[in-house]
């Protein structure tokens, strides 16, 4: 969606729009940048008049309602009063965070800092927490553990599998295509595979978890389009935000945050699963370590 839509951040609607904006048609896009744009406007409007607005259709307006969570567009309405209920409550408006060439890097450093904070408000808040929990029980009781990722969300993918290994499960992450799909070949029931990837269209990530899913594993895709190609292999999808890209910040930046909260999450709710086994194991590889922080 256009950078210029000023979203509310925070709120559980910005994170909808932000996050299902790009799965959207055309015509729902519209109506989804006109609500996070003006929600006390289009609060005050009957579907009739929002969809006069957005050049678009009633039923457009209804199915852009139902897919941002709400149950028909009178409680789109209701929401969107809140929402520019708090807009006039005195609360700061959002700044803009595009960085420019010669901005000082005290403005880089309060920028950026701001984007990561909305960025991980806006994953927690479209974050499911039943797709989460069903993720964290079936890594929780996995025999094996293999991740998937290419690029930034490799370097996720190894963090993920650093903190499971220090808790005593048996994980790998992998970056190689080859690689990922022949040890893919070796999982079947009991076994867990985790495929991260932002766009929900990397070919080295998707290969693996399809073989993985073929041969009975449990699947999990960590991604930022829960539409994409990834989904149709994952029993378990967790959405990231959606990274806004500019021209010193790519997309790869943003998503990493949001990958390492959903991860972090991940990780937690397994250790607590297992706490029993994963306090000792944790204990066991900080002293393992402990002489080579003394130096």
């Amino acid at each position: 969606m256009p950078q210029e839509v000023k979203e509310i951040f925070g709120s559980a609607l910005a994170a909808k729009v932000r996050t299902l904006g790009p799965s959207m048609t055309r015509s729902m896009q519209r109506v989804a940048e006109a609500v996070a744009k003006d929600p006390a406007g289009c609060a005050a409007l009957t579907v009739t008049g929002l969809a006069e607005l957005t050049g678009t259709s009633e039923a457009t307006v209804v199915r852009t309602a139902r897919l941002l969570g709400y149950p028909g567009y009178r409680d789109l309405r209701l929401a969107l009063a809140g929402l520019a209920a708090q807009q006039q409550s005195g609360r700061s408006p959002a700044i803009t965070t595009d960085i420019a060439v010669d901005d000082p890097l005290a403005d880089v450093v309060a920028k950026l800092a701001y984007d990561e904070q909305q960025t991980l408000a806006d994953t927690a808040a479209g974050l499911d927490t039943v797709q989460l929990g069903a993720a964290v029980s079936a890594t929780a009781s996995a025999r094996r553990i293999d991740v998937y990722g290419v690029g930034a969300s490799g370097l996720v993918a190894q963090d993920l599998t650093q903190k499971l290994l220090r808790i005593g499960l048996i994980a790998q992450a992998h970056s190689d295509p080859h690689l990922a799909v022949t040890n893919a070949v070796q999982l079947r029931s009991g076994d867990v595979a985790i495929a991260i990837t932002h766009s929900g269209a990397t070919g080295d990530v998707i290969e693996p978890l399809r073989v993985a899913f073929e041969h009975g594993a449990t699947t999990v895709a960590i991604t930022g389009r829960p539409g994409g190609a990834v989904a149709q292999y994952a029993d378990h999808v967790l959405t990231t935000s959606t990274a806004r890209e500019s021209e010193l910040r790519p997309a790869a930046m943003s998503s990493r945050t949001s990958q390492l909260l959903v991860v972090d999450c991940l990780f937690v709710g397994v250790a607590q699963q297992t706490y029993e086994t994963a306090a000792p194991a944790l204990a066991a590889s900080y002293e393992a370590l402990a002489h080579r922080h003394r130096r």
